[in-house]
């Protein structure tokens, strides 16, 4: 496969749901070997512009959500910003655990419980967040939806926790591949929207750099299917996501701040913070045991994975939502 033949097919997991083994291994494989072919040629890439930071450009350097050592390692709940309006948190009495943190404290992993006295949500809003804490209080087991392969969204995507995100850094645009179900968001490198931008799971996204060490992502175009955050915090079409992306802590940290609008959703706009970590680094504090549950030595780091080839519902007397599926053919 050539270059440019890997880069359309990548292209083509840009807005659909695609579902089946072929199709699932034929997006994955195009996106892996554009990060192959590319991983000599991405490093003169940034050379040739100083303002460019270098956030990988190698399929074997990724980024994993979460702070290790922390109350949510993780890493699928947003940080709160250092002041302002801040992102839904979980109720002072219903801390969430999850299953880091459990093992290494001895306590019960949790589910998500919502505090609603977070002034950023409208009536409704608030309306469906109770509806979501008083299923989990009844005792049921409530997963997000990307649990059964749905797309996450945006800002969702910064949420993507446990195995890492790829970044392949082109003159044009930036691909982030997040590795667990090949879930793919282009980042087009222009300063102006589309003018008649079409509602779809990632939206359309553009952006820039910033300082040499910031890429900065405006992101509009969003459906209603998704949620904002692991509480099930709802939105609208309205949804206006800005992101920047920085370096950190000598390269080894990836930050994103989040800027969020919506105000068909949300009373005010609000800020939120996620961290990652180089999947390279942290593999390497990983036991030798668990190494295999994550690249075998022929596949190097970037990995398959594939949700759909998952139909089941593994919990007694839970319901699994339903795969997704086309519901047209796309070529």
């Amino acid at each position: 496969m050539t270059l440019r033949n890997a880069f359309e097919s990548a292209n083509l997991a840009r807005t659909g749901i695609f579902t089946g083994t072929f199709m699932m291994k034929w997006i994955f494989a195009s996106a892996g070997c554009a990060g192959l072919a590319l991983a000599a040629l991405w490093p003169s890439l940034a050379a040739e512009n100083a303002a460019v930071p270098n956030f990988g450009m190698d399929s074997k350097v990724g980024w994993i959500a979460g702070v290790p050592m922390s109350e949510e390692p993780i890493g699928d709940d947003f940080l709160p910003p250092p002041s302002g309006p801040g992102p839904v948190m979980s109720d002072k009495d219903h801390p969430y655990i999850d299953n880091q943190f459990a093992v290494r404290t001895g306590k019960q992993p949790t589910f998500h419980v919502a505090d609603l006295s977070n002034p950023i949500l409208q009536p409704w809003v608030r309306e469906e967040l109770r509806k979501v804490n008083q299923r989990v209080l009844a005792g049921e087991a409530v997963y997000t939806p990307k649990e059964r392969c749905w797309p996450i969204g945006v800002p969702g995507w910064l949420l993507y926790p446990v195995t890492p995100v790829y970044f392949l850094q082109l003159p044009k645009e930036v691909i982030l591949i997040w590795q667990e179900d090949h879930m793919v968001r282009h980042i087009l490198l222009t300063d102006r929207h589309s003018r008649n931008v079409k509602p779809s799971w990632f939206g359309e996204s553009i952006g820039h750099y910033e300082n040499g060490d910031t890429l900065v992502v405006d992101t509009i175009g969003l459906n209603d299917r998704t949620f904002v955050d692991g509480f099930g915090t709802p939105h609208t079409n309205q949804l206006h996501v800005i992101e920047r992306f920085r370096l950190t802590d000598g390269g080894k940290v990836l930050e994103a701040n989040v800027h969020i609008a919506d105000p068909g959703a949300f009373t005010m706009p609000w800020s939120a913070i996620q961290r990652f970590r180089l999947f390279n680094e942290a593999s390497t504090k990983i036991p030798v045991e668990r190494l295999a549950q994550l690249a075998t030595p022929p596949e190097g780091p970037l990995t398959e994975a594939i949700c759909a080839e998952n139909p089941n519902s593994f919990f007694p007397n839970v319901p699994a939502l339903p795969i997704p599926k086309a519901t047209t053919a796309d070529f």
